[in-house]
């Protein structure tokens, strides 16, 4: 049986995250439930009086050429049962997906298990975010704190973020209590957020810094040239030697980090839910999710979590 939208589901939901996603952060755990999460975002198995499986589902208003769509994101897929991994999955995935059919023109999804056929719901891959290791020989100039804030505030972070996502596509609409809670959930994470200002004291750029182990990550950055860049990652160096920095495909760094390691994290999916709505939207014909994407005038840029 598929339980939504019950207020007494966070045990169930907990239960198949500490179970079944064993490399999410306990503490991003705790912020999600008391600050992001609500009933009607999760989606879970129960059968023979256990809970066998569990997703989230949550909404986002969804900016595509120059449109605001009604979207949401499928993650946090947990299953906990292997021998009935499929009809688990199966169950879940068409409860939400009979939803989004009739609400919202695309359903994006971030899976944790990348072993999973998800073209079999109708989702493919559309995105991906790309991983540069950084050590300190890779930053051929340095530069001083100056002009380096650990406490942006969320209008000067979202000021700086709208001047940035100009150059994208394909990405979810962030307002001022977008970047509270972002602030409220670095910091619930044991990370920092700097940001950089120019002589003028405009922003320019900030960066969310997380703390793993030896290394820094850096989660998000977002920056308007290149030398806030080089301050923003110089500020993670201060906290780890190495540094794991995330952006889109879009933003080739070899050119600035030539010697670097990179590699692709965090793979997107989406799922055209109806096409023929979609074509009369957009005033053309496309009859699949890869079509969709190709109208993009502009590359793609999706880092939401969740």
């Amino acid at each position: 049986m598929i339980e939504t939208k019950n207020k007494n589901s966070i045990p169930y939901m907990r239960e198949t995250w500490k179970k079944g996603l064993h490399n999410v952060d306990p503490r991003f755990t705790e912020y999600f439930f008391q600050n992001v999460y609500q009933p009607q975002y999760g989606y879970y198995v129960m059968k023979d009086g256990e809970v066998k499986g569990s997703l989230c589902c949550i909404p986002h208003a969804y900016m595509f050429n120059g449109r605001v769509l009604q979207a949401s994101i499928i993650s946090k897929i947990a299953i906990l049962n292997s021998s009935e991994k499929i009809e688990i999955l199966d169950s879940l995935m068409e409860c939400v997906l009979d939803k989004s059919d009739h609400q919202e023109l695309i359903t994006l999804l971030k899976p944790e298990d990348q072993t999973i056929d998800y073209s079999r719901f109708g989702f493919q891959e559309v995105y991906e975010r790309i991983q540069y290791t950084l050590r300190r020989e890779d930053i051929k100039q340095t530069y001083s704190n100056l002009g380096c804030s650990f406490d942006p505030s969320a209008v000067d972070m979202l000021k700086v973020y709208v001047g940035f996502i100009r150059r994208f596509n394909g990405f979810f609409v962030r307002d001022i209590e977008y970047y509270t809670k972002l602030k409220k959930e670095i910091a619930a994470r044991g990370g920092k957020i700097v940001a950089f200002y120019n002589s003028k004291n405009q922003i320019e750029g900030y960066a969310t810094i997380l703390i793993e182990g030896k290394t820094a990550r850096i989660e998000e950055c977002v920056y308007l040239e290149s030398t806030a860049l080089i301050k923003l990652i110089n500020a993670a160096f201060q906290e780890r030697g190495l540094v794991y920095l995330e952006v889109s495909p879009y933003e080739n760094l070899s050119l600035v980090f030539p010697e670097a390691e990179k590699k692709s994290v965090r793979q997107i999916y989406a799922r055209l839910n109806n096409p023929e709505l979609f074509s009369r939207l957009y005033n053309t014909h496309v009859e699949s999710v890869e079509e969709a994407v190709m109208l993009s005038k502009k590359p793609l840029n999706l880092n939401e979590i969740y």
